[in-house]
């Protein structure tokens, strides 16, 4: 576990490293808890694999870019101590030691529960030895007509340099007997080509009509080496795997034009130093040798997995028509106000509307660009972009807009990290069609989520807004949880107008009206309301506070919690990633409670709930509580101020998610997390059910429509 909690009679410093997680150490033990999903039989066979595949996907990228930054600081010398009080190196060898046991315990489950469960329902995921003769035969046939003409063997030796290794590639490593008994023997590497499927489907002769069956590309590729090397004798073959430094450094006041900058760093990303390098425990120590020493690295940064390497390709496995063994597909909802109005624009003049995805349907927000780009009326869009996919409906409905002569300014924001090739092909797109694009401010990232429209009406122009918690994107809108709420008040279409100023142009804008805006004002927002709930708190006795987030970080708001909770507030924190903070210490956070939620739906909204003696203030949004997101990134959190939207929010979203005995998990001061289960008589409630079977925002009602059925802002959870 980690550091011990020293607890103090007196009033203890808030600043004490060991009132700290560590950040990294909190960050696998989250991806601990995705691990337990593929554990938890509640869900169908094939959404298990998912979430190993999940796990293995979130493992790369944290080593790619956490991990290579401690390597970073360590290499620069520049170790700043974490806030828990552990240098870089320190940091390092301890997520090394933590990693290594979950890896493999990973790779024994799948290798001892799953692939069974998988075989009994006719589904096989054969290693090569298991193929019976006929499957050979097939299997060399594959090889012969679609791997060998695609495959390049490299040699080493003293012609061939050591070939670069590109990052997340899958390789054999393979040794030929050598024609002169003096020399040792040569070796040869061979590049899996990603291009193909990972799993290659094998003939079963079953008389089961489901029954399916695969092999793994490399065991096949090692199986036929003989073809690719004709007269020479293939010693051995290993599997290895490369992870290298994937983050960008960007020197953006170097960069005469940003988007060709950042292209190129693109381009680089593929050299980074290797960070990590995965092999089997059948290679020999000669052959870890030769590729530690031409990777540059040392066995500090090899990891040793008893299985297949990469399991993130279990992804494939979806592809599989079996809807026995998956979740049951739903069809999300969309509110009786946009489906019984005009159009979108008399729906939101109306009243505020707010979605709930992906139980509301994202259709809305594409109908709302669509609707803009086709209404005469409208004179003017503009939109954030910060991961918006490859085929996106919202950017075609901004060109057409483009097309039709109506003005459109779009701010793509060029760092989001892994979707910076993407990005720029669409920001070229955009430009070609006459868009204004912008692409993010020098030294901040912009993940604010916000579109204006400007239409001209009978009393004159009007602006309707879209704000959100989470991507103009249309394919993870059906996995991510988030909120969003359309509006056309005056006081937020001036503050958003104001935001685009800033990022269009040269405003300095200092304050705003509604909005939270960082980096400028939304630190202090949170600090501020916080503090006020203190003061409530010592007044009335009634002070709570209750956060939803993807992380909790940030040193200075961390500390303003602690002194929260130990005036009395309630604080209830709904945290589904990282989390420094520490709850239940003895004089310092017993009134916090932290909990985690991971399930089938990926918990991504950002929710700010402050008691305020009754008058309760609510702001959903794009910022986690992080240094970087509240000091180095356009923010946007705003605020919900019907009465009405605000119970329906506590009695329709919070309080359903703070009785989830299903997929949530408890933070323990120690950093560990227990699962929060039934208490005995209680019913299993899983909250994400619930919200597929119950429409969180069917009220969308204006304040001065009443529901009897509708309870009090609860005071407690």
């Amino acid at each position: 576990m980690d550091q011990q909690i020293v607890s103090e009679s007196a009033t203890p410093s808030l600043e004490r490293p060991d009132l700290y997680i560590n950040r990294e150490l909190s960050w696998i033990e989250f991806n601990r808890r995705v691990f337990e999903e593929a554990k938890d039989e509640r869900h169908p066979l094939l959404e298990r694999v998912k979430f190993i595949s999940i796990f293995e996907t979130n493992l790369d990228e944290f080593i790619m870019i956490r991990l290579a930054g401690l390597k970073d600081q360590i290499v620069s010398r520049t170790t700043p101590r974490s806030p828990d009080g552990r240098t870089a190196q320190q940091q390092l060898t301890a997520l090394r030691q933590r990693l290594a046991p979950l890896i493999q315990e990973v790779r024994r489950y799948w290798r001892d529960v799953l692939l069974p469960a998988l075989a009994r329902e006719h589904i096989h995921v054969l290693d090569y030895e298991q193929l019976d003769s006929a499957q050979r035969d097939a299997m060399r046939r594959y090889f012969e007509n679609e791997i060998f003409p695609v495959l390049t063997p490299l040699a080493v030796d003293k012609g061939h340099p050591f070939p670069h290794i590109s990052n997340l590639s899958l390789n054999l490593a393979v040794v030929i007997v050598s024609t002169n008994e003096d020399q040792e023997d040569p070796f040869a590497r061979i590049k899996v080509p990603p291009a193909l499927p990972r799993l290659l489907p094998v003939p079963v002769a079953s008389t089961e009509p489901q029954a399916v069956a695969f092999v793994w590309l490399e065991q096949v590729i090692a199986a036929n080496l003989q073809m690719l090397f004709p007269g020479f004798e293939i010693r051995e073959s290993y599997p290895f795997r490369v992870l290298r430094d994937a983050d960008i450094e960007l020197q953006e006041d170097e960069a005469s034009d940003l988007l060709e900058y950042i292209e190129q760093e693109v381009r680089e990303r593929r050299f980074g130093a290797v960070v990590d390098l995965n092999v089997n425990p059948s290679m020999p120590r000669r052959i870890r040798s030769l590729l530690l020493e031409n990777l540059e690295i040392t066995e500090d940064d090899l990891t040793v997995i008893d299985g297949p390497l990469g399991l993130g390709d279990l992804m494939e496995l979806q592809s599989i028509t079996r809807p026995d063994l998956k979740d049951p597909p739903f069809t999300p909802r969309v509110p009786p106000i946009i489906r019984n109005s005009e159009n979108i624009f008399d729906a939101i003049q109306q009243h505020d509307i707010l979605l709930h995805q992906p139980y509301d349907s994202f259709n809305p927000i594409v109908d709302f660009i669509r609707a803009a780009a086709e209404d005469p009326q409208v004179l003017a869009i503009k939109q954030t972009l910060y991961r918006v996919g490859s085929n996106s409906p919202v950017v075609k409905a901004l060109l057409h807009a483009a097309e039709n002569g109506k003005q459109v300014a779009v701010l793509v924001e060029l760092k989001a990290r892994f979707d910076e090739e993407n990005n720029i092909g669409w920001a070229r797109e955009l430009e070609r069609m006459g868009v204004h694009v912008v692409y993010g401010l020098v030294g901040l990232k912009t993940h604010a989520k916000v579109a204006m429209v400007v239409r001209k009406e009978e009393d004159g122009l009007c602006r309707y807004i879209h704000l959100g918690t989470g991507n103009y994107n249309a394919s993870t809108a059906k996995i991510y949880e988030d909120l969003c709420m359309f509006t056309s008040r005056h006081d937020i279409g001036m503050d958003v107008t104001s935001l685009f100023n800033s990022l269009t142009g040269y405003s300095r804008q200092g304050s705003y009206r509604k909005l939270l805006v960082a980096p400028v004002t939304l630190r202090r927002g949170i600090i501020d309301r916080i503090e006020r709930e203190i003061s409530i708190h010592q007044e009335k006795g009634n002070g709570r506070l209750i956060f939803k987030m993807n992380a909790l970080v940030d040193p200075e708001v961390i500390s303003t919690l602690y002194r929260a909770s130990q005036a009395g507030v309630s604080i209830e924190l709904i945290i589904r990633g990282v989390c420094s903070l520490r709850p239940g210490v003895p004089g310092v956070s017993e009134t916090i409670r932290v909990r985690s939620l991971v399930g089938r739906f990926l918990e991504h909204s950002r929710i700010y709930y402050f008691g305020n003696g009754g008058q309760a203030e609510i702001f959903l949004g794009s910022a986690d509580m992080m240094q970087r997101n509240l000091n180095n990134r356009v923010e946007v959190l705003f605020p919900i101020e019907s009465r009405t939207m605000k119970i329906a929010l506590m009695d329709q979203m919070i309080n359903p998610i703070l009785r989830d005995n299903a997929n949530a998990h408890m933070l323990q001061p120690d950093g560990s997390y227990i699962p929060i289960e039934p208490a005995e008589g209680e019913e299993l409630f899983d909250c994400q059910q619930w919200f597929l079977d119950h429409p969180l925002f069917e009220l969308n009602i204006d304040d001065t429509m009443t529901n009897p059925t509708i309870s009090a802002i609860p005071s407690s959870s």
